[in-house]
């Protein structure tokens, strides 16, 4: 259990302590008329017996008993008024403190926003990324020199362009040659998928 309550906590802690205080009050007035009740039937006992100071007793103890009992329902009805005030008092300290947490948060959002401090970034952003594309060109075209140099001093009678020539040709023909084939073997299946549906159909 924490030694430190939330200021929420200790809300909830003041709000149970004022619906106690008028419990008690409503007991209180509660118990007022059942003292009423039994004052005035010892009243009238008194008065069949012929008491007369009991009777004048009595009386006086009604009086008190509505004195305490109007004092009670006065303080009740002071206490819960209270309470209304107390709750408006509280949504309009709710709303306040929300109005300044956005306040805060808005204030710190553009207190952290350095737009000349994001151009420079920006910009020196830019500049990098020109620097590393005229890089990378420059490396690409070394690339390419260093293969061009590389292929032109292959010995002639290693491989020729003839021959290199040939062999794509070759491929493509092998390629053109096996889709024919793939088509030729899928159009003998549907014939024979064809075939079959009519002799079914006879």
């Amino acid at each position: 259990m924490s030694l430190f309550k939330s200021s929420e906590e200790r809300r909830i802690e003041r709000d149970i302590k004022i619906r106690q205080g008028i419990r008690r009050i409503e007991k209180s007035i509660a118990e007022q008329n059942k003292f009423t009740d039994e004052f005035v039937k010892n009243a009238r006992r008194a008065k069949q017996i012929g008491d007369n100071a009991q009777y004048v007793f009595i009386r006086n103890s009604l009086k008190k008993t509505a004195t305490v009992k109007k004092m009670l329902e006065r303080q009740l009805l002071a206490v819960k008024n209270a309470l209304i005030i107390k709750r408006q008092a509280e949504a309009s300290s709710d709303f306040a403190e929300a109005m300044g947490t956005m306040a805060r948060e808005i204030a710190r959002m553009f207190g952290e926003t350095d737009l000349v401090r994001t151009q420079t970034e920006w910009e020196k952003a830019m500049a990098q990324s020109q620097t590393m594309e005229e890089r990378m060109t420059m490396f690409l075209e070394t690339v390419e020199d260093i293969a061009a140099k590389d292929t032109e001093h292959v010995p002639a009678e290693v491989v020729t362009d003839a021959e290199i020539d040939a062999m794509i040709d070759a491929e493509s023909e092998a390629e053109h040659a096996k889709d024919v084939d793939e088509l030729d073997a899928l159009r003998a299946e549907l014939n024979e998928v064809k075939n079959a549906g009519a002799k079914e159909t006879k």
